[in-house]
């Protein structure tokens, strides 16, 4: 079986980082992965990149250029954009290869055109990170066009000019003719396709993303915080700022609305911020934080995420963010809403704790459920551990994906 992911990056985003587990998890499983990307950071042989000088400034080139296209086509609308619109050679050297399945993830950024998906002749599988497949040129819409289809009628009135969402949808319609098999890491996700006018009937399969659980496992709590420098007698709670802070979805006001419930109540209660250095200008959580900066290895992360007692993911919208995944291997319980893709993730108050939707007095008392007993801490952690093995470990996703390539094979 010879498969190959395509993803514009191999490291570097979610996106990336998800789809370079999965490709390793096939590997370890004895299938014949490689990784084709136009970014490749991580000075992997199995990932091929760009190798020409020509190739490689084109790399850097077609982005920008699909950058300004989309900008001289402004709309109104604030959501990133993807238009999606630039030919390339990808389609016509993968239908040569000798590859048995195709398999697409976050292919934007003008990595593969609309036109260019529509000529791939093999099997295609295609991993959704966010919502821009079955959207127009939207990643995460802020309206249902996407569940009604794209007209004149239902324009939002903020946005002006050309109506770009519906002309990049109305390509994918004319231009995507063969479905291909859709896999969304989250149910949340999946029920977003199936109410999709334009992937509603399209075959289907959730499979969660991957994470090596042999390398991601728990760093003794004390050692964790000892290396870091971080008090040994606090509570810590750990949340993320990787360009966090000014996304909306990612609901860090709402966070910061739930800490000043707990001002008070969790007097010794400490913030670690992960991804972020510390700003010039106090955030106004309320509590002493911890900035652990930008951070670019993984042994980084697991003792950041070891030296927590929980981590808080206050999104509005997320599909299966990578941070929750991870905790779970480290043993750290998560603490999020009870919306879109965390449920996959958190199993209320068995791994942690999902408050109601958005409800930040809940979100506040899910924090205090969670730390404010060190024996439940305990087994939360405990749990959280044991669930990530059991679910996401790399043996029972790339079983998965095996099982679905070995189909969609065999049915050619």
């Amino acid at each position: 079986m010879k498969v190959t992911h395509l993803n514009c990056s191999d490291i570097s985003g979610g996106a990336a980082r998800a789809a370079y587990r999965i490709h390793h998890a096939l590997r370890q499983q004895g299938i014949d992965s490689r990784m084709c990307v136009v970014n490749a950071q991580a000075g992997d042989w199995t990932v091929m990149g760009p190798q020409s000088k020509w190739s490689k400034a084109l790399s850097k080139l077609r982005p920008l250029l699909g950058a300004l296209c989309s900008k001289s086509l402004n709309s109104g609308n604030s959501t990133f954009n993807s238009l999606a619109i630039l030919p390339s050679n990808r389609s016509k050297n993968l239908n040569a290869s000798d590859n048995d399945v195709v398999h697409l993830h976050w292919v934007n950024d003008e990595m593969m055109s609309i036109c260019d998906i529509s000529r791939l002749n093999k099997p295609i599988v295609w991993t959704l990170h966010d919502m821009w497949a079955f959207s127009g040129a939207e990643h995460y819409p802020e309206h249902q066009r996407w569940q009604e289809g794209y007209t004149k009628e239902n324009r939002p009135n903020s946005e002006r000019g050309l109506d770009v969402n519906r002309w990049v949808w109305q390509r994918k319609r004319k231009h995507w003719q063969r479905p291909f098999h859709i896999v969304t890491p989250s149910h949340w996700l999946a029920d977003c396709v199936r109410k999709s006018v334009l992937m509603g009937d399209w075959p289907l399969t959730v499979i969660p993303n991957a994470i090596d659980t042999e390398k991601w496992s728990p760093v003794d709590k004390a050692l964790a915080r000892q290396l870091l420098h971080l008090p040994e007698d606090v509570p810590l709670l750990l949340f993320g700022a990787i360009g966090g802070v000014s996304d909306f979805r990612k609901g860090f006001d709402l966070l910061q609305a739930s800490l000043l419930h707990l001002q008070g109540l969790m007097p010794d209660l400490e913030l670690l911020v992960l991804g972020q250095l510390a700003p010039k200008k106090n955030q106004g959580f309320g509590f002493p934080m911890h900035y652990t900066g930008h951070l670019h290895d993984d042994v980084s992360l697991r003792l950041f995420y070891s030296a927590a007692d929980a981590i808080v993911v206050p999104s509005r919208q997320d599909n299966l963010p990578n941070a929750g995944v991870e905790s779970l291997a480290c043993g750290t319980p998560v603490i999020a809403f009870d919306t879109c893709g965390l449920p996959d993730i958190v199993r209320h108050k068995h791994s942690g704790y999902l408050a109601r939707a958005f409800d930040i007095e809940d979100l506040a008392l899910g924090i205090q459920w969670v730390m404010q007993d060190e024996k439940r801490t305990d087994e939360l952690s405990q749990n959280a551990r044991a669930d990530a093995v059991a679910r996401f470990s790399y043996s029972i996703v790339a079983d998965q994906y095996s099982r679905l390539y070995q189909s969609l094979v065999s049915s050619v």
